[in-house]
């Protein structure tokens, strides 16, 4: 049995239980104050890992009628929110950054959208170009809701990316992502030396924080990238 003294190690021993069928598809699995009486561990690390589990597919959770294993487990996929900079270093490439823009804005209508925020939200705004041997390697365009994340406001994005520091100041709760293949604009070709219309592969993503939105960004990738993701099952 793993360590079930963490949310991680009850996850896996659930899981377990699922796989080997000792708790069967549609089963009513026990409440979280048995499971945590029999892992010996605290009530809200069951929670925490049951959590996970329900967003893998795995479980079903309903207010008032406990936990059931899925009918049809799902396999979804992870994605990871990864450093860039680590990203272009573990290629083999050497790593370069540059800030293009920062400042305080009023969100556009499809951020404001994105994150639930009302379009008087005071952001604060980024465009940055990361470069894999001094090449343009993706554009980020980046947008901080500065009630969740105060401290951006006065921060200085010029030597570390925004990507590298929110993974570092800010946990993140849960996120949504969007990919999609879109011509890039005047703005987005001068940036990466690509012709204007080039069909670029595009991640738009929000994220949110344990208690409020924290940011949107959208990632312009060059032509011939690829995402590599896990799936989860």
């Amino acid at each position: 049995m793993s360590d079930t003294n963490t949310w991680q190690g009850v996850q896996d021993e659930v899981r377990r239980r699922i796989r080997a069928r000792q708790w069967k598809p549609g089963d009513l699995i026990p409440n979280e104050a048995d499971l945590a009486t029999e892992f010996g561990c605290a009530r809200t690390t069951v929670n925490r890992a049951l959590r996970e589990l329900a967003g893998a597919g795995l479980v079903e959770r309903r207010r008032k009628s406990g936990t059931r294993v899925a009918l049809h487990p799902v396999g979804k996929a992870v994605i990871e929110i990864p450093v860039i900079r680590q990203e272009i270093e573990a290629g083999g490439q050497r790593y370069g950054y540059a800030l293009l823009t920062q400042g305080i804005l009023r969100p556009p209508a499809r951020v404001a959208y994105a994150l639930g925020l009302g379009e008087a939200a005071r952001t604060l705004h980024l465009s940055a170009i990361h470069l894999a041997d001094g090449a343009p390697y993706v554009l980020e365009d980046r947008w901080i809701n500065l009630a969740a994340v105060p401290q951006a406001e006065h921060h200085d994005f010029s030597r570390k990316s925004a990507n590298e520091w929110l993974l570092e100041t800010v946990p993140v709760a849960r996120g949504e992502l969007a990919i999609s293949a879109q011509p890039c604009g005047p703005d987005e070709a001068r940036a990466l030396d690509v012709a204007e219309g080039t069909p670029l592969l595009t991640l738009e993503r929000s994220t949110w924080g344990l208690d409020a939105p924290v940011t949107f960004v959208r990632l312009w990738h060059m032509p011939g990238h690829r995402i590599v993701s896990p799936i989860a099952g």
